[in-house]
């Protein structure tokens, strides 16, 4: 019983209620008169403190007021601390480059073996699986006209007989434009250059120039991805710095059939590009001779 007589009396005296008069100190006369109790002064009190609070937190946030306060993150800054770690980690790339094509260098002049790592490089990142080669009605139509013409020379022999020349010649050849691009090198023998350079952005697709066989599909330090073929009368398609081979060896592909995805793999490269040469009889011949590319 002591405790709850307790309790109501501070409870009451919460309650209690108090004026505040505020009089005029000369003629004595009421200015101000407020009716109060403990419960509304606390309540008062912690209201203008979150008042407080909160119009102090939007003027930092959204003015420069921020910057004068110790430990207050700066975005700015942050955005020139992140800038400078890509310039120096970029700067730290480009040292261990030189350093390592000087120490090659030496090894070369002082006839030591040049260390380097020329295993295949790693491409189980690129997603080629997904792509989808549709034919258009158009292309389909065009695929079909080319299969059905002859691409045998007839001639009449001595006896006047008509027969097929066995030495036809590479103009009677209906070539697919393997890549369309621009070419920036161009066919050269004095220059061991045996075919043309056409640049083209990263990952079009490479098709064949002629129905053939796949007599070689694989990956060299110098021109990367690699993949020639074998067509009629002896003439050798080849394709080279690709960036993923579509086909394996022993293959049989139609002419206009993607083969290859552009790229620039392998050293002897500046950019995405593909070189491509075409061999007949075991000699290169000028592709753009026969070939419109642009």
């Amino acid at each position: 019983m002591a405790k709850s007589k307790k309790n109501k009396k501070w409870y009451k005296k919460l309650r209690s209620k108090y004026r505040l008069v505020i009089f005029n100190d000369q003629t004595f006369e009421d200015r101000l008169s407020l009716r109060l109790t403990r419960l509304n002064v606390f309540i008062f009190i912690i209201s203008i403190g979150i008042i407080f609070m909160t119009l102090t937190f939007i003027l930092i946030a959204n003015t420069s007021v921020k910057k004068y306060i110790p430990g207050y993150p700066d975005i700015d800054e942050k955005r020139q601390l992140y800038n400078l770690n890509i310039i120096a980690d970029s700067l730290l790339i480009d040292i261990e480059k030189k350093n390592r094509y000087i120490a090659s260098f030496k090894n070369i002049f002082e006839d030591n073996p040049v260390e380097g790592d020329y295993s295949e490089p790693d491409i189980t990142d690129l997603h080629y699986d997904t792509i989808q080669n549709r034919k258009s009605i158009v292309d389909s139509t065009l695929r079909a006209e080319f299969e059905n013409q002859s691409m045998h020379n007839l001639y009449f022999n001595e006896s006047g007989q008509l027969t097929e020349s066995n030495e036809a010649s590479i103009k009677s050849f209906n070539f697919f434009t393997p890549m369309r691009g621009i070419i920036t090198s161009r066919f050269n023998l004095m220059e061991s250059h045996y075919g043309i350079d056409i640049v083209t952005s990263r990952n079009e697709a490479v098709v064949a120039t002629l129905e053939g066989t796949v007599v070689f599909s694989g990956w060299t330090l110098e021109t990367g991805y690699i993949i020639g073929l074998q067509h009629e009368r002896n003439f050798i398609s080849v394709y080279k710095h690709n960036s993923i081979l579509l086909k394996k060896e022993g293959d049989h592909v139609l002419a206009g059939e993607p083969i290859a995805i552009s790229g620039e793999s392998g050293e002897l490269t500046t950019g995405p590009h593909l070189h491509f040469e075409l061999w007949e009889n075991g000699s290169p011949v000028n592709p753009e001779e026969y070939i419109l590319f642009n």
